[in-house]
């Protein structure tokens, strides 16, 4: 089922390319640069100048690996052929987290772009870059896993297994992506592997235009597109599946040629959509940081169907169904590696249709449970349009399964029309039948979407965020895509009210903070860390027994959150939330 041999020998492997840029470079449109009032294209001689002035800056520092984050893909482009041609290993982080950089930054001997002590270019390098073909197996850089399971995990990565990536995406897809410039707009970040694929590496090996820019809002996108000449889309679930349709949207039909589609599923819902408002459907592309690219298709043509990419063989195992997948994008080209993904072979058997993720079984009061077998009854509800079970485990408290639910119209009905509580009783019951009644879910949280990273996927930790025990949950009173409000009611035994101040209990105003930016987040689907606040002010104490209204604006013009923090006693707290640390 499913085994290419072919090899990519069209564009240029990445090993070649600061040697290809020196040899035709003046010639060689890279990059297209836009500004609010300007749009300029960028050579291949000027991008190989950026090269040559990291390399001087990379060429002094000891030791190995040196810290990568950058905003602009161009920079970040340079950096990377700099820190490889330089003998260094880039290690790609993934957030500007307070957590992730003291987590990574000790074990670095250097960082670049946005990180603490980060190395500038040199002005006036003189130019020494060593022009000759990289080290396929010596040169690597370092990824991470975005946390779906757990933790994130690092991922080593050498040029060999990138460069196989990128050929077999132009054996798949280049022919049909035409020619003449072409310039990749990008709506997700090139310091994961789907991003760093689809912006970075394959763009420089297949001659195409890096898109600089980064859309995170579809008004964003919408003025990229008026100055492409022709472009592809390389967007994420989360995008896709809200486009709004009342944009005109006529001229980005005209100009693009293709959407690509990774990092989390793809609703069918999503994929018509975007087939309606952009006159293409995108191009899913099946994968993981540990695989690489496994498998695509296109709902449109195929349905459900998944195809390998050239050069993949994948197999089902015989006995549980698990997919496996042997490719080139693997640390061992030969071994078979067993993904996390039940299927079925198509009855072409040439490809193959998911059937769901192996089911996660744990042990609530020594009861054996399956959280996908919740998951899937819940959804089959007319009430539920999504469903996420999470294990809690406490010091204080006994394990137990929460759940997270994206309600439908007539979930959120319902509960208005019955309240939590009432709404919980008959969430339970349609359980009854699946799973004992010690082991049935204890706490719910119900959202207008899963909450999702940059990436489109919905990691354990913003899941297990929803049961934060620092924070009350919170009773949403209004939501709109720019305004939100959400009552909270301080009980007594809130764990953020122990410890502070042991003689007058109160809510410290660093968890204020915390509970600005965790409803924010939930209210408009934001997923950049805002560490830094401006104008902050606290009026009067929230004290145990009251009820406050966290009112939030989104300011989406600065990237920013006002908020507010009220309750029958007047104004408690208020501010504007920035983004960054």
């Amino acid at each position: 089922m499913g085994q290419g041999a072919t090899q990519l020998k069209q564009g240029v492997a990445l090993a070649d390319v600061a040697v290809m840029m020196a040899e035709q470079g003046a010639q060689r449109p890279v990059a297209m640069q836009v500004t609010p009032s300007d749009a300029r294209t960028v050579a291949g001689s000027e991008w190989l100048q950026m090269v040559r002035r990291w390399y001087a800056a990379f060429a002094e520092l000891p030791g190995q690996e040196i810290g990568f984050y950058f905003d602009d893909a161009l920079d970040f482009s340079a950096a990377l052929w700099a820190a490889w041609h330089a003998g260094k290993t880039p290690v790609l982080l993934s957030d500007l987290l307070p957590a992730t950089t003291a987590a990574l930054l000790p074990s670095l001997t250097g960082t670049a772009g946005l990180l603490p002590g980060a190395v500038a270019p040199v002005a006036d390098a003189a130019g020494d870059l060593p022009l000759r073909p990289l080290d396929r197996q010596a040169t690597r850089l370092v990824l991470f896993t975005s946390g779906s399971t757990g933790q994130p995990e690092r991922i080593v990565k050498q040029l060999a297994q990138l460069d196989a990536e990128v050929q077999a995406l132009e054996t798949a897809f280049g022919a049909a992506l035409g020619g003449g410039p072409l310039q990749v707009l990008a709506t997700v970040s090139h310091q994961h592997i789907y991003g760093l694929l689809f912006r970075v590496l394959w763009p420089l090996s297949a001659g195409r235009m890096l898109g600089t820019a980064f859309a995170r809002y579809p008004e964003d996108l919408l003025a990229q597109f008026r100055r492409a000449p022709a472009c592809l889309l390389v967007s994420s679930p989360a995008m896709l599946g809200r486009l709004p349709q009342q944009l005109p949207w006529a001229d980005a039909r005209s100009r693009l040629r293709a959407i690509f589609s990774s990092g989390g599923p793809l609703a069918a819902e999503a994929s018509a959509h975007s087939l309606a408002v952009l006159g293409h459907s995108p191009t899913e592309v099946l994968g993981s940081s540990e695989t690489g690219g496994i498998a695509w298709r296109r709902r449109a043509e195929s349905g459900e169907a998944w195809q390998a990419l050239p050069g993949v063989a994948v197999a089902l195992d015989a006995d549980s169904g698990v997919l496996k997948v042997r490719s080139p994008h693997l640390p061992d080209p030969a071994r078979w590696w067993e993904t996390a993904d039940r299927a079925e072979a198509s009855s072409d058997g040439a490809s193959f249709v998911l059937r769901g993720r192996v089911d996660r079984i744990v042990k609530i009061a020594e009861k054996r449970i399956s959280l996908t077998a919740l998951e899937q009854a819940l959804q089959a509800s007319d009430w539920v349009h999504a469903a996420r079970a999470v294990l809690i485990e406490r010091s204080d408290l006994p394990t137990r399964v929460g759940m997270v639910l994206a309600l439908t119209d007539a979930g959120w009905q319902q509960l208005l029309a019955h309240g939590r509580q009432a709404m919980a009783q008959a969430l339970r019951a349609l359980l009854a039948d699946q799973v004992e009644r010690v082991a049935l879910p204890r706490s719910w949280r119900y959202v207008e979407r899963m909450p999702m990273n940059a990436q489109s996927k919905v990691t354990q930790q913003s899941l297990l965020a929803l049961f934060d025990p620092m924070m009350p949950t919170p009773q949403w009173m209004s939501r709109s895509a720019t305004e939100a409000c959400a009552r909270l009611q301080v009980v007594a035994g809130l764990r953020v009210l122990d410890g502070h101040f042991p003689q007058a209990l109160l809510v410290p105003g660093v968890a204020q903070l915390h509970w600005a930016v965790t409803l924010a987040q939930q209210a408009f689907a934001l997923t950049a860390a805002y560490g830094r606040g401006e104008v902050i002010k606290f009026q009067q104490p929230i004290l145990p027994g009251d009820t406050v209204e966290v009112e939030l604006q989104w300011l989406a013009a600065k990237g920013a959150v006002q908020f507010a923090i009220r309750s029958a006693r007047g104004m408690h707290a208020s501010g504007r939330l920035l983004q960054g640390v």
